[in-house]
């Protein structure tokens, strides 16, 4: 692979008119420079990092991994989960290179699947990806509600000491308010989210060594080091026996976490040289936090020496086992767990800002979605205003999210598996134009200034193949028997999505949309 320019007649940098590299490839692919192109190269990871959020993602599901598998799981799961990730990344940076423009996935299907097939191609892509990027909106900002809820429980004396537990109405106003500061923030000028983007980044990478140092050092028990890299755990509540099925379950934590990064690609047309910049962004943001999350997990899971208890609904934390774990550590320690509950403020602050990067990615997905006519009240959505921000798009990701999570009210299985979208159904939104890359464009892609030299086609196939298998494997049953409250409806919310995208498809929009549509000559 290689940082080179390419020799094509079409040059990508118009260097005579000191055109912006990235200005320059936008006006060639048809589009007009309406958003504020402010962002730097550090700017653009940030977004990305800052949605990847170890401290989100790992904190969320740790009860996923400490069920299935555990410590064994965790530790070289993350690491399979990372290279196969980072593979969908890299075939990711040589088409957003090639094509660096906020509506992203949906335009490089469009632009990669050929005449015939791009109007059907994009609508897909693009539903698939907006969707998801809303119920990532909705399971970060929800998470974070249920993250205040136990803080909380833990503050006013815990499980065993009459602590208050919220009611699901009043974790819901939880998520509500969570979201209206987010649209708030989203709707300031660019460089106040590029401020905010930083300032995230950096708060999720030192928070990450804070927490792993922090955590088992005052923890009066330790894990040994033998129970963090060997530890197996087959002992769970769902009637599964097989390690092999244990084991692929227990990386949904780490594949739902290493999630979000196509964020640098919805902010290329707000970012400098953006053909360069943006694949910097994706590969980055992937591979810091491969490193700091695994760092995060080893750090939490030495203080972690009864599993049982931690997975048990009767601890402190109300089975909520990563906050029991901060809890005990100080409490062992020093009598009481306000050390803890500390720590799981700083775990707040990084979901919070998890949630705010992911409306700013949800609302430049919308805007030029929106922009090439594909959503209702297109015109409405690709308004920008004085500042140059999408304002109208910020506002419908918001509102959408929370109408998502309006469905934990009736039930959080239900509400679980709409969130399901927001892996499987995003990583198929990954997967379907670098197919279209290594198949109908196998021949006629022309690289950016990043590219993968010979190696795309073997790169792209794997990126398909690894995204084909969790589909399978996050569509199987999580326990046994199978009844109503313990099926996983993962394949019913994608299907569902699937279902509803291709009808709509063969009802209304093959008569009127036509893929992304050109604003200049």
């Amino acid at each position: 692979m290689g940082w080179e320019k390419e020799s094509n007649d079409s040059a990508r940098i118009d260097i005579k008119a000191g055109l912006d590299s990235g200005t320059a490839r936008l006006n060639e692919l048809g589009y007009k420079q309406e958003l504020k192109r402010d962002l730097s190269v550090l700017s653009n990871f940030a977004f990305s990092f800052s949605i990847i959020s170890v401290l989100t993602g790992i904190t969320t599901l740790y009860n996923t991994g400490l069920t299935f598998g555990g410590p064994l799981a965790m530790t070289y799961g993350w690491f399979i989960a990372g290279f196969f990730t980072m593979l969908v990344g890299l075939s990711m940076a040589e088409i957003c290179s090639s094509y660096p423009t906020s509506g992203g996935l949906y335009y490089w299907s469009a632009r990669l699947s050929g005449m015939d097939w791009a109007p059907f191609a994009s609508w897909m892509t693009g539903w698939f990806n907006i969707v998801g990027q809303w119920a990532v909106t909705t399971s970060v900002d929800f998470s974070l509600a249920q993250l205040i809820q136990v803080i909380i429980l833990l503050a006013t004396g815990g499980n065993h000491g009459g602590g208050y537990l919220a009611s699901k109405y009043v974790v819901i106003a939880f998520h509500g308010g969570i979201l209206l500061i987010h649209a708030i923030i989203n709707s300031l000028p660019i460089t106040w989210l590029s401020f905010f983007g930083q300032l995230a980044a950096a708060w999720n990478f030192l928070g990450v060594f804070v927490l792993m140092i922090v955590t088992p050092v005052v923890a009066a028990e330790r894990a040994s080091a033998k129970f963090v890299f060997t530890h197996f755990n087959a002992e769970n509540d769902a009637g599964i026996h097989s390690k092999l099925y244990i084991f692929v379950l227990g990386l949904l934590m780490s594949q739902y976490t290493l999630t979000g990064y196509d964020a640098s690609a919805h902010m290329t047309e707000e970012t400098k040289n953006a053909d360069v910049n943006g694949p910097k962004g994706i590969i980055s943001s992937i591979g810091i936090s491969i490193v700091v999350g695994w760092a995060y997990l080893l750090g939490i899971t030495f203080a972690v020496t009864n599993v049982p208890y931690l997975l048990s609904k009767d601890n402190d934390a109300g089975g909520y086992a990563i906050a029991e774990v901060f809890y005990l550590a100080f409490k062992s320690r020093y009598g009481h767990g306000l050390g803890g509950i500390l720590c799981l403020g700083i775990i707040s602050v990084a979901i919070f800002f998890c949630g705010m990067s992911s409306v700013t990615s949800n609302s430049r997905m919308a805007y030029a979605f929106s922009r090439d006519g594909a959503m209702p009240f297109s015109s409405l959505w690709h308004k920008v205003n004085k500042q140059e921000v999408p304002i109208n798009a910020v506002w419908l990701s918001v509102f959408i999210s929370f109408c998502m999570a309006l469905t934990s009210l009736g039930s959080l299985v239900a509400f679980q598996a709409m969130v399901s979208i927001a892996t499987i159904g995003l990583y198929i939104a990954y997967a379907l134009p670098i197919f279209f890359r290594v198949t109908l464009a196998r021949k006629s892609f022309v690289p950016g200034p990043f590219n993968l030299r010979r190696y795309g086609v073997l790169v792209g196939w794997i990126a398909v193949l690894w995204v084909v298998t969790i589909t399978v494997l996050f569509s199987l049953p999580v326990a046994y028997p199978i009844t109503k409250d313990t099926l996983n409806y993962t394949p019913v919310a994608v299907g569902g999505l699937f279902i509803l995208t291709v009808s709509s498809w063969f009802i209304s929009a093959r008569h009127w949309f036509t893929g992304p549509v050109t604003n200049i000559d």
